[in-house]
């Protein structure tokens, strides 16, 4: 059975949406590193259908990315749960109807398969006992307010198995699911 971990960049008071806060090369190449060693691990990338056209707008046009996201999301077969997507436009991508074709993806044999961004996505995995594992960037700012990463009334029991530290007082927690 393949992992489905949630990798999300969030401020200490839990907020996800991104803002002024959220800075991807504040942590340095130490942080690059990290990201790049998680992907090597992944050979699927479950998104949303926002999150999916955001993507697949910007990340193939990219001409001279040195952090090498742009090859990896080329080459990553992607996963997009979306009831009105039809023509993803960006191969490899397999469009997924809802969170049974997720649970039954996650059954097929491979890697990890990992989502980032996504929170409507997130809430439901999360919701419906699908995530594995959580890998927390943690970036050192409180802005009162915004979407969170855990939904009201799903109760979770984490195990921490990770932690790291990069510039910019950014940190990386890893937990799985009890």
């Amino acid at each position: 059975m393949r992992d489905l971990i949630v990798t999300q960049n969030i401020t200490v008071d839990g907020v996800v949406e991104a803002g002024d806060w959220f800075d991807p090369g504040g942590g340095g190449q130490d942080l690059l590193d990290v990201l790049t060693e998680q992907a090597a691990r992944a050979d699927g990338f479950l998104t949303g259908r926002v999150t999916f056209e955001e993507m697949r707008g910007f990340w193939p046009l990219q001409q001279d990315d040195t952090t090498g996201v742009t090859a990896y999301l080329n080459q990553v077969h992607k996963y997009v749960v979306s009831t009105t997507l039809r023509d993803p436009g960006w191969e490899p991508t397999t469009i997924l109807p809802d969170l049974d074709a997720v649970r039954r993806i996650k059954e097929e044999p491979g890697t990890d398969i990992v989502c980032t961004g996504s929170i409507t996505l997130a809430h439901g995995l999360i919701s419906a006992g699908l995530v594995d594992e959580y890998r927390l960037f943690v970036y050192p700012t409180v802005v009162g307010a915004g979407r969170r990463l855990f939904p009201d009334g799903v109760p979770q029991s984490l195990r921490l198995t990770d932690t790291r530290s990069f510039d910019g007082g950014i940190t990386l927690s890893i937990y799985r699911r009890e």
